[in-house]
């Protein structure tokens, strides 16, 4: 991955067979306080108006009309959606109505499935079949979203954008538990490796070609919102992903 940058909007860029996908960071918006600056969630205590402007921002820096992106509301699932087309009533800059759902594929070039994370993983994936962006929490990781995805895209190639990493993960025996198939290097301790968990998932699902960020969401508040860092009182940063032809 690479760092790019666009009056003043920063994220982390991968290039995938045919796509590309961007990994957002908290810089280059207009928002304060807690969510300075690039605040892109809408289910935050942010002032809407601010967060509009922040994701004109950034579909001003990545390229994108605010139609393009395919977006949903998030509940930490393993649904899947696929997009022919646009979405009706642009819901990335008007959220009221969006569906619930924490994965998107599309075959269609110009269209970039995108999620909203402040600790969980956007996962992107490229196949053949199109591009998929994922929510990957430890819940939907659980519940195989990774290989649905996979599945949905004939994916051949995937990169594992920040999250929050084994250093600063705790949870409880049962989390830790639902991962024991995996073996014991997911596990550090009390704590989970959520990148990894992911990584070896993608191998699972038959995904050979892996970039990963090494960023830490926690670790770096002035990089990223966390909310686990910052209990919940917090921004959010985006995974985008689109097929360039």
């Amino acid at each position: 991955m690479r760092w790019r940058e666009h009056e003043g909007v920063r994220w982390l860029e991968a290039e995938l067979p045919g796509a590309r996908a961007a990994f957002t960071t908290r810089l280059g918006g207009v928002s304060d306080g807690p969510y300075e600056s690039l605040n892109l969630g809408w289910l935050t205590d942010d002032e809407p108006a601010m967060v509009r402007v922040n994701r004109e921002l950034l579909a001003r820096a990545l390229g994108r009309r605010s139609e393009d992106f395919l977006v949903g509301r998030q509940v930490h699932g393993a649904e899947l959606a696929w997009h022919d087309g646009v979405q009706a009533d642009d819901p990335y800059m008007n959220p009221v109505g969006a569906p619930e759902v924490d994965a998107h594929a599309t075959a269609e070039a110009g269209l970039a499935p995108m999620v909203i994370v402040a600790d969980c993983l956007p996962v992107a994936l490229a196949g053949p079949s199109g591009v998929a962006m994922l929510h990957c929490g430890w819940r939907g990781l659980a519940a195989n979203l990774i290989a649905k995805g996979a599945r949905a895209v004939e994916a051949t190639a995937a990169a594992i954008g920040p999250g929050i990493g084994p250093c600063c993960y705790e949870v409880g025996d049962e989390v830790r538990a639902r991962f024991a198939d995996l073996g014991p290097d997911v596990v550090a301790g009390r704590n989970l490796d959520l990148p990894e968990i992911a990584a070896r998932q993608l191998e699972a699902a038959g995904v050979m070609e892996i970039e990963r960020a090494r960023e830490c969401t926690s670790c770096n508040p002035e990089l990223f919102f966390s909310h686990r860092r910052d209990a919940g009182k917090t921004g959010r940063q985006a995974g985008v992903i689109w097929r360039e032809s």
